[in-house]
């Protein structure tokens, strides 16, 4: 039996968190209570040469470690994998990790409360990419992107999903305009857009007056409680994230690819529908 979920509002306050990943070590930047999350944990972990491993426990929560820049070793379970750029392991709650490199190793943590333990899983990020319905280009220009899903119907998880979309040169992202209802929060983490590229985050329930029209830069993060979320880059440039999800309601709204169009934009096409290959 689903859950009626409350909403939370969008608020630029609550929902914007600027360059999280200028700071080493492991830490957070998007959890419930502190910003306008209901389920999903967002957080880094950075290290450079020389720095010790980090080692930390999943608790109640299934994790989901994306590898950004860099390489290195995640070990737990008494296994360890090394991962590359956009590689990606999901570990189960009650679990205790261990994050090590001998050189820069940049990771982004998501992670979600969960009953239930499910598997250990990596994922490779070249596999992904071989996978037509876990790698396609949505859309064609002027909104055209290449979406790749690193955390999806590819592995058993209760909550969490996420990949990484790259826009085309100056293009829009997320477009037709859509949104989650009552099945999923979003964040976008901005990723590989150095200075002095930036772009534009859209978060609304009403076009005519939008609760939230953010700047975005490398680093900053955006949250959608609710609402549409379209985004576009600057010409010459790209809007690239990592986005990441958490199921309001265990299992089953772990659902991606399943949205509502923004009824002025609805043409029978989400761009999505890839996924559902």
């Amino acid at each position: 039996m689903q859950t009626q979920i409350k909403l939370e509002n969008i608020d630029p306050k609550t929902c914007f968190v600027k360059g999280t990943h200028l700071t080493k070590g492991r830490t957070r930047s998007v959890q419930p209570g502190q910003t306008a999350s209901r389920n999903l944990y967002y957080g880094r972990i950075i290290i450079e040469a020389g720095d010790a491993a980090i080692e930390f426990a999943t608790e109640g929560k299934e994790t989901g470690l994306i590898c950004l820049n860099g390489s290195g070793s995640v070990t737990t379970s008494g296994q360890t994998f090394a991962l590359g750029r956009y590689d990606a392991l999901y570990v189960p709650r009650d679990s205790q990790v261990t994050v090590s490199s001998e050189g820069e190793f940049d990771l982004a943590e998501l992670a979600a409360p969960v009953e239930n333990q499910y598997p250990l899983q990596f994922v490779k990020f070249e596999e992904i990419r071989k996978d037509p319905a876990l790698h396609f280009v949505a859309g064609a220009p002027p909104t055209e992107r290449d979406l790749n899903i690193l955390l999806g119907k590819n592995i058993e998880a209760g909550r969490i999903m996420a990949g990484v979309t790259f826009s085309s040169e100056g293009n829009w992202t997320s477009w037709p305009p859509h949104e989650h209802e009552n099945l999923l929060e979003e964040a976008y983490l901005y990723i590989d857009m150095p200075k002095p590229q930036w772009g534009v985050q859209f978060v609304y329930t009403n076009a005519d007056e939008p609760e939230l029209v953010q700047i975005v830069r490398e680093g900053d993060v955006v949250l959608m409680p609710q609402g549409y979320h379209p985004n576009v880059s600057t010409p010459g440039g790209h809007i690239n994230f990592l986005w990441m999800m958490a199921a309001n309601n265990e299992g089953v709204d772990r659902q991606f690819g399943v949205v509502n169009v923004q009824p002025e934009y609805a043409t029978g096409v989400s761009g999505l529908e890839a996924s559902q290959k």
